[in-house]
C-alpha cells in the first residue's frame, strides 16, 4: 500500500466507526483500569453479556485499590457467569501490581504493560491506543480476519507465530492520531461486517481497498487449521442433601481449571471407578437414592467437554468431612462462587 492509498484506508475506516460506532458503556470513558475491565471480560464473551457485568463490576469496584484488595470469593461471585475465571484472578492481581508498584497508575508503555498479570499483547494495546492515545497495535480474531481479507493475507491465524504478522500490518496501517479510534473500528468491522460468514461486503466502508473482494474469495479468508478434537469427560454429579436439608459442596484447588469455586460433588466415571467412590471420597452414607435422573446436560469448554449426570441422593454424615467440603443451606450456596454448569443445576432445586 503506498501513502495515498494508507490515508484513504485510515480515513474512510475511522469515518465509519465515528458514524456507526457501537454505544458501549466503556466508550464513555478514558480511564485505563476501566478500559482494562471491560478489554478482559470482552475476551471470548460476547458484548451483549458483558455490558450488564461491566456495569455491576464497577459499581462494586469502581478504583483499582477497591479491587486490589476484595475478596477473592467475592470477586469470584461478582464474575460468576461469565466464565472463564482466571481472567478475573489475573485482573485483580495485575490492578494490585499497579497499586502497590506504580501508585494506581496503569502504566503508559508495552514493556510495563506486559509485565503485569494477565496482560498480553492485545490487552496491552487495547489501553494504550485507546486510554493514552499511542499507535500501538491490538490484534484479535476481528482484526486478523478484517485484515487478512483488505490485504490477502494467507497465513494459518491458528498458528501463534501468524500474529507478529497481523501486528505488523496495523503498524502499518494505524491512524497515528486517532489510533484508538482506528483499532475499535476494525474490532467493530470484524463484528458487525466482515463477518466470520456471509461477510456484508456492499455496506463495508472500505471494500474498494480490500483485495479479497475484489478476487472474489473474502469467504475463503482468513486461512485457519481445523483444532483437534475436544476431550470428553464423563462426571456423575452427586446433589446430597442431608436431614436438615443442607446440600454438600466441595471447594475447588485454588489453582487450575474454575479454582476456588465451588460445586457438587463430582466422581468421573472411569473403566475402574468403584460404586462406593463417592461415599468414601466424602466420608458419606447414601441412605436413599431420591431421583437418579435428576438432570443430564453437557458443559462445553474449549479445550474439553463435561457429560454430566446428575443425581439427587439423601445422606448421612459419617464423622469429619474433608476439609474443603461443607454442608450449606441454599441460602449460603446462592452467596458462593458456582461456576455456570453448576448453576444449572441449582436453578432445578430452587
Amino acid at each position: 500500500m503506498n501513502y495515498q492509498y494508507k490515508k484513504e484506508f485510515r480515513h474512510h475506516l475511522v469515518d465509519w466507526f465515528n458514524r456507526e460506532k457501537r454505544d458501549l458503556p466503556w466508550r464513555r470513558t478514558s480511564d485505563p483500569y476501566k478500559i482494562w475491565v471491560s478489554e478482559v471480560m470482552l475476551q471470548q464473551t460476547r458484548v451483549d453479556t458483558v455490558i450488564p457485568y461491566y456495569n455491576r463490576f464497577l459499581e462494586k469496584y469502581p478504583t483499582m485499590q477497591s479491587l486490589a484488595y476484595a475478596p477473592q470469593e467475592e470477586l469470584l461471585k461478582m464474575w460468576e457467569g461469565l466464565g472463564y475465571y482466571s481472567r478475573a484472578r489475573n485482573l485483580q492481581a495485575g490492578v494490585k501490581e499497579v497499586v502497590e508498584k506504580y501508585n494506581a497508575v496503569v502504566p503508559d508503555n508495552r514493556h510495563d504493560l506486559s509485565k503485569l498479570k494477565g496482560i498480553g499483547p492485545y490487552t496491552a494495546g487495547a489501553i494504550l491506543s485507546i486510554a493514552y492515545n499511542k499507535p500501538e497495535h491490538a490484534v484479535d480474531g476481528n482484526v486478523m480476519r478484517v485484515l487478512s481479507r483488505v490485504l490477502h493475507i494467507e497465513d494459518d491465524i491458528a498458528l501463534p507465530k501468524t500474529r507478529k504478522v497481523f501486528e505488523e500490518a496495523v503498524d502499518m496501517l494505524i491512524d497515528e492520531e486517532h489510533p484508538g479510534d482506528f483499532n475499535q473500528a476494525i474490532m467493530d468491522l470484524g463484528a458487525m461486517i466482515c463477518t466470520p460468514t456471509s461477510p456484508k461486503c456492499l455496506l463495508c466502508p472500505v471494500r474498494d481497498y480490500c483485495i479479497a473482494f475484489h478476487e472474489g474469495d473474502t469467504e475463503q479468508l482468513p486461512l485457519k487449521s481445523k483444532k483437534t478434537k475436544t476431550k470428553k469427560v464423563k462426571y456423575e454429579v452427586y446433589v446430597a442433601v442431608d436431614e436438615q436439608g443442607n446440600y454438600l459442596l466441595e471447594k475447588r484447588p485454588s489453582e487450575g481449571l474454575l479454582a476456588n469455586m465451588w460445586q457438587f460433588p463430582m466422581i468421573e466415571l472411569t473403566k475402574d471407578v468403584a460404586k462406593d467412590t463417592f461415599e468414601k471420597q466424602y466420608n458419606v452414607h447414601i441412605k436413599k437414592y431420591v431421583n437418579k435422573d435428576l438432570l443430564k446436560f453437557k458443559h462445553i469448554f474449549s479445550h474439553l467437554t463435561w457429560e454430566m449426570e446428575c443425581i439427587l441422593v439423601q445422606v448421612k454424615q459419617l464423622e469429619h468431612l474433608p476439609d474443603n467440603v461443607h454442608f450449606y443451606s441454599i441460602e449460603k450456596i446462592k452467596e458462593l462462587p458456582m461456576p455456570v454448569m453448576m448453576l444449572k443445576i441449582l436453578n432445578v432445586l430452587n
